[in-house]
């Protein structure tokens, strides 16, 4: 693992040190498995450098990221040909700054790290549940024989919390199968945050793990995704939906997905940058 004092770039306002850290945000650079279109393993770097272009302070919260304790880890260094012992490195790394009494912020990487980090979290916090914002089910049993994919992944997680715990919102794409799968195992949500509220009452102060698909926005917003799917989200809704869940027992957080070669104009990691600033300071 590199650490970040041997990066040019931190995250903007992310530079506390880590004994004094609420928040450790850390890269996790891999799309191994990565069906469409890959890239995403650049999105930690890119994030990074281009957060440099925005301020600390969100006018949406009147909080400012210079103002609180969060420290940015860097990057995990992963094996981009093997998926098993790359969530090995995250669920270590993610594991470690649980033990410290930390909260981890992991940015992706492709879907499929969410496992690790989830892995994780499963091992410290019983009931932990899953809130998953994404425009993909996530829930084949393999793809093209393989079980560890960015879509399988809320599948292998389902198999570590059983039913109940899984919460999706925003699919708008999957095969039928596991819509139909999901009508016994999870709670999923078509399009849009209907029922958000309603899930997060029932949630309650179990402990919660927050993974944020950047597909689950509108491509005419998030072009820069390995793969979009139209009718998504707006950026306002994705916006309400984390603040509404930021009100539940969130011990940990993810972005995954963001693919910055795909999109030339950089508007995509630009969004990236502010939605992940928001969601530091809503932490």
């Amino acid at each position: 693992m590199r650490n970040m004092q041997n990066q040019k770039y931190a995250f903007i306002g992310c530079q506390s040190e880590y004994k004094g850290s609420r928040i450790v945000l850390f890269g996790a650079p891999f799309d191994g498995t990565s069906s469409y279109r890959a890239g995403s393993r650049s999105a930690p770097s890119s994030i990074r450098m281009e957060s440099q272009g925005i301020e600390t302070y969100s006018p949406y919260l009147g909080k400012d990221l210079a103002e609180t304790a969060v420290f940015d880890r860097g990057d995990l260094e992963l094996p981009m040909g093997n998926a098993r012992q790359a969530l090995r490195i995250i669920r270590k790394n993610t594991a470690s700054i649980l033990d410290d009494g930390k909260k981890p912020f992991m940015i992706g990487g492709e879907h499929l790290v969410t496992l690790g980090a989830f892995e994780a979290a499963a091992e410290k916090y019983q009931d932990l549940c899953l809130i998953h914002f994404d425009a993909h089910t996530d829930l084949r049993e393999d793809y093209l024989g393989e079980k560890l994919s960015h879509a399988t992944v809320v599948k292998r997680i389902w198999e570590i919390t059983g039913d109940n715990r899984i919460f999706q919102f925003g699919i708008r794409s999957g095969m039928k199968e596991e819509f139909e799968w999901a009508k016994k195992h999870t709670c999923l949500t078509r399009f849009n945050f209907g029922g958000l509220s309603e899930a997060i009452q029932k949630i309650k102060d179990k402990p919660v793990y927050l993974t944020i698909d950047f597909d689950v926005l509108d491509p005419s917003e998030m072009p820069g995704t390995g793969t979009p799917e139209a009718g998504g989200v707006r950026y306002k809704e994705l916006f309400d939906a984390i603040r509404a869940v930021s009100a539940c027992n969130v011990v940990a957080c993810d972005v995954v997905e963001l693919c910055p070669p795909l999109d030339n104009s950089g508007i995509s990691v630009a969004l990236a940058c502010k939605l992940l600033r928001e969601i530091l300071l809503q932490l």
